[in-house]
This record gives structure tokens, sequence and C-alpha cells, in this order.
């Protein structure tokens, strides 16, 4: 979830009619560099699907424990833990959400965004990846991939596809040449499956009455 503010091709295109210089009225002088960086893309793309599908073979085949590794301070139980952990990654990424548009001059503000708003989304993102980590650890190592029902099953499916996603994400990020668009849809991709992962699980526990809260 980490959008690099300074990573070339991101959410920012070259404006309609400043690309041509009049000189390829066929328009087919990019069309290399773009299908090299679409080629790379879906490259990415199979990497990301390969760590998806991995997680979730491993949450299919291994036993699950049924008992955390350990809880952080002020928890006493696995379930609460993990729904607040949740719930911190996908406030972290609304941040991420809010602040890149206002980099990017696509909120409905006059003022221009501060310098430090590049660093606190950077290190909002790192936060928020790290913040899922033990909540992801901990659902395929006590849990496994569950079935259970449509709930659980929507969860363990959101939750493998994030990492996918992410993994293919920060490729892309490093990579030259991607398409305008790759950054954006990778990023909100990314997000749509953090909150389908939090709703399906965060959500849904937060929802029922009195369940302990720590």
């Amino acid at each position: 979830m980490n959008a690099d503010a300074d990573a070339t091709g991101g959410l920012v295109t070259e404006p309609p009619g400043q690309g041509s210089t009049g000189q390829d009225p066929a328009g087919t002088a990019g069309k290399g560099p773009a299908r090299k960086g679409i080629a790379l893309l879906l490259v990415f793309a199979v990497v990301g699907a390969l760590v998806s599908l991995s997680l979730g073979y491993y949450g299919r085949t291994h036993t699950p424990t049924g008992r955390p590794l350990a809880l952080l301070v002020g928890f006493t139980g696995l379930t609460p833990m993990k729904a607040w952990l949740g719930t911190a990654a996908v406030a972290l990424g609304i941040f991420q959400v809010v602040s890149a548009m206002w980099m990017y001059g696509r909120l409905p503000v006059k003022r221009k965004a501060p310098p430090a708003l590049s660093q606190a989304h950077r290190w909002s993102g790192a936060v928020a990846f790290v913040a899922t980590l033990p909540v992801a650890y901990h659902c395929l190592w006590s849990l496994g991939f569950s079935t259970f029902d449509t709930r659980t099953t929507l969860h363990s499916l959101f939750g493998c596809a994030f990492y996918g996603a992410f993994t293919t994400k920060m490729l892309a990020l490093r990579a030259n040449r991607m398409p305008g668009w790759a950054l954006p849809i990778a990023g909100g991709l990314l997000f749509a499956l953090l909150v389908g992962a939090w709703a399906t699980a965060a959500l849904w526990y937060f929802a029922q009455p009195g369940v302990p809260l720590r």
C-alpha cells in the first residue's frame, strides 16, 4: 500500500496533447515502450498471483494450531488483537489514499500538500503493512484457510489476494516504463482487498454483541 510519491508512472499522467511533436502522426513512437511496460506489469501480476496461491496452499494444507503464537501487550485474546491490528491497518490505508490524492492534486482543495506529507505517506504505508503481518501469520498458522461459511471463505480469499496484490504493487513501483494507470489501479485494488479482509473479520467481530475488545 505504500505508494512512492517520487516514482515515475504514478498517479499523474502526461496532459493530453503534450506527448506528440507532430513528427509521429501515427502515434507509433511510444508503442514499443508501452508494450514492454504492459508485458512487465503482467509478469509482476503473475508473481503476485503465485504469492497469493502459495499462501492459500499453505493455509489449506497446514494443520491449524488453534492457538496464538504470541499476544501483544494489552490483549488477552487472539481475535480482538487481530481485529484491532486490522482496523489500524485500514485507518492507515485511508490516510494513504487521501494523502496520495492530495499530493497529486486530486483533492478539491487549493492548498498545496506540505512537503512532510510525502514522508508521512511512505511511513504510514510501511506501518500499515507491518500491522497486517501478525494478523496474517495467525490467520494462516492458527486458523488456516477457512471455508466454514461464505464470510470466512471471502476473508481467506481477500487476505491471500492482498499479499499478492502488494507484491505486484511493490514490483511495479520500482520498475521503469510502467503505464500511467498501473499504480493507481494497483493501489486501489490493494486498498479494496484490505477493506474486504477487514470487513469480513474485524468489522464482523465488532458487530457481535458482548465480544471482548482486548
